[in-house]
């Protein structure tokens, strides 16, 4: 009621919060009419991708061990596939997410540094890039998409920023590059000109 709150998010894990535990929490957010949002399918496949799609969910994130019933079920549900490679790395996991899965369905995929001090302590987003096509065999296309059109998506702002268009904010960054590439194939290089944060 006060505008706290844009979104509920979970961790549906063996190690977490159950898929029926998850599907209470996303009942009770879905009747305050809170979009959701839920860690999924990151250690073992307990189905929290097709879990999150029932729910219309934004995103689910990780999804390493994602079947292609979840993938499926995210494209059909509009659900971002949002890839976490600092995660994967640091924790040293060795299964991939199945990118395979979610282009052959059309799943929208952003690309996130998920930074928290347990399992990924990764601040740079041109990092994060960087392992999600080393990693994962990402495009420059696809990371570059998925840290602004795709990653505001997630978010569910996409109507509000995320792309260039007119009446969304001028959030954009001005880089001293030749070619958009090096955003994504460069490590430990900031080349960075400018930044412009709604206008300013």
């Amino acid at each position: 009621a006060e505008k706290l709150a844009d979104a509920v998010d979970g961790f549906c894990e063996g190690i977490a919060f159950s898929p029926e535990q998850m599907a209470r929490v996303f009942d009770k957010a879905k009747a305050l009419g809170l979009p959701v949002k839920l860690h999924a399918d990151q250690l073992s496949n307990l189905h929290g991708a097709a879990l999150a799609s029932r729910y219309d969910a934004l995103s689910a994130d990780h999804l390493e061990y994602t079947d292609e019933e979840g993938a499926a079920a995210m494209a059909k549900a509009g659900t971002v596939a949002t890839i976490l490679p600092g995660a994967y790395y640091f924790i040293r996991e060795t299964k991939k997410p199945p990118l395979d899965l979610f282009r052959r369905h059309g799943v929208k995929m952003a690309v996130a540094t998920d930074s928290n001090p347990g399992t990924s302590p990764l601040t740079s987003l041109l990092l994060t890039m960087n392992m999600a096509a080393t990693l994962f065999g990402m495009t420059v296309d696809e990371c570059l998409a998925g840290v602004t059109r795709e990653a505001a998506r997630a978010l569910g702002l996409l109507d509000k920023t995320g792309t260039l268009e007119a009446g969304k904010s001028a959030d954009l960054a001005i880089w001293d590059i030749e070619r958009p590439a090096e955003l994504v194939y460069r490590m430990g290089f900031n080349p960075l000109h400018a930044r412009i944060w709604r206008g300013q």
